[in-house]
């Protein structure tokens, strides 16, 4: 599948100057369908510093996740969150009255339930003097809502926190028109006849129209695949390129799911259904068949499919996280340090999907760590054309010195230590929860392969990114 970059700017109407500035180099990735090497050993320094406190993972779980639509469709977000929140404490068997606090992402809310992470813990069977809130802040939720929980354990506030994070694409609030809203509101204020009859004259046909929601940034108007679609043509990633990287998520997906290596995921019995074990949006295909496709969001021109973007997708995750010392006085062996992290934002128009770009060389920075210590990079796959593009923004001089402010590049992870499992092109993305699968990918990838240190990046709506190095606890 090895091919030589052919794609001209001249494809789409409206590149980016960034085109100019890169040279034309392959990024194969045949070779990754192969199992990758372990990782040697090495003897490395620990990340923990001086009067922090060190906090750890105990273990995460997740629910199958499932392409919107299919077995989850009749469920409300509360349920998926509670049957993550269910599966881990049966995972861990921690005590719910240990339990300090309790912190969910979600990226669009049903109104019933806009605390999720409040209605997720009482029906989980968490005691009502736990205190639980929800956060949102897009594709970077549960990100969110496990740096608030390192938080709220690093200044001694708690002690144990649970964090996770649902999304169901499934059913989402479509709502009516402003002008049905503001009629309704008026109507229902209205005390006589005469006043209810004055704000019913004033309704036309048109105001039955809904609004629809869509992926699209409220500042630019633009869809995010009508962004990737763009990167994809700035960075000059071909079609064949993102075509070629999906099949390499959903062939490492597979592997891993037959391998019994996604041990993250937690049977879910959905009610008046039969039982849920595995994700069910993990299917290799082959090149010939994603070529048939149409793009999906710049036509004719676009290199953006449905074959080479992540699904809509249903699924909640959840992770136990604790300070160190109560930690091993409960008699836990944990499986990974949180350690370093850090959140970054850029342009939303033509930078919207830089955030592993922008927040990488941060965060390495920070921990004091460069890319050759990374034993696992676990980022997040909105598009294959945003993680292409990502790796030349990472890989070249140029772009680090006109865009970043920095002398020289990062870097470009390899990726014989890249999403080794698969990513959210094949396992699926539920907005709202994929943050804690990364972290629980990269540490059982640790645990599994040998190595010390992962590094989990995403990018998230808004321009916005994070990343966060996850340290493998000893044996």
């Amino acid at each position: 599948m090895s091919t030589i970059l052919t794609y001209t700017f001249k494809s789409l109407p409206s590149t980016s100057k960034w085109a100019f500035g890169f040279s034309v180099r392959p990024l194969s990735c045949s070779s990754q369908l192969r199992a990758a090497p372990a990782v040697q050993a090495k003897s490395k320094k620990t990340l923990a510093k001086p009067n922090i406190r060190n906090i750890v993972v105990v273990d995460g779980v997740r629910t199958p996740f499932l392409q919107s639509g299919t077995s989850y469709k009749d469920l409300m977000p509360h349920d998926l969150s509670r049957a993550a929140l269910t599966g881990l404490l049966h995972r861990t068997n921690v005590p719910k009255e240990v339990v300090d606090y309790i912190i969910y992402g979600t990226v669009i809310q049903e109104v019933k339930t806009s605390n999720v992470a409040r209605e997720a813990a009482l029906g989980a069977g968490f005691s009502d003097k736990t205190p639980a809130h929800t956060v949102t802040m897009a594709c970077i939720s549960a990100n969110q809502a496990m740096t608030t929980g390192v938080g709220l354990i690093a200044s001694g506030q708690c002690d144990v926190v649970v964090a996770g994070g649902v999304e169901l694409m499934s059913d989402i609030p479509i709502r009516h028109s402003r002008k049905m809203r503001k009629m309704m509101l008026d109507l229902n204020k209205a005390k006589t006849l005469g006043q209810r009859l004055t704000v019913i004259s004033k309704f036309r046909l048109n105001f039955l129209s809904p609004e629809l929601p869509a992926v699209a940034e409220f500042s630019t108007s633009e869809t995010m695949g009508h962004s990737a679609d763009r990167l994809a043509a700035a960075f000059a990633v071909s079609r064949l390129e993102q075509d070629e990287y999906a099949l390499r998520s959903h062939s490492l997906a597979k592997k891993a799911q037959d391998e019994g290596l996604l041990s993250d995921v937690v049977p879910f019995q959905v009610p008046g259904k039969d039982t849920v074990t595995k994700d069910n949006g993990i299917r290799p295909s082959s090149l010939e068949q994603m070529a048939k496709l149409k793009p999906a969001f710049i036509k004719p021109y676009g290199t953006v499919t449905a074959a080479n973007s992540s699904f809509l997708t249903d699924g909640a995750s959840a992770m136990l996280i604790m300070a160190e010392e109560k930690a091993l006085a409960m008699g836990y062996k944990p499986k990974a340090y949180l350690r370093d992290f850090v959140y970054v934002s850029q342009d939303p128009k033509d930078q919207l999907l830089l955030g592993p770009t922008y927040a990488t060389p941060k965060v390495l920075e920070k921990a004091g760590l460069t890319m050759n210590d990374i034993d696992a990079f676990e980022f997040h796959e909105a598009f294959s054309g945003q993680i292409l593009a990502n790796f030349k923004a990472m890989d070249s001089d140029w772009f680090a010195q006109n865009y970043m402010g920095r002398k020289t590049k990062v870097g470009m992870p390899p990726l014989e230590k890249f999403n080794n499992w698969g990513g959210s092109l094949s396992l699926g993305h539920p907005f709202g929860a994929t943050g804690c699968r990364l972290v629980m990918a990269a540490a059982n990838r640790l645990r599994k392969e040998g190595g010390q240190y992962g590094l989990v990046a995403a990018c998230a709506a808004g321009g916005q990114g994070h990343a966060m190095i996850v340290e493998a606890y000893p044996k």
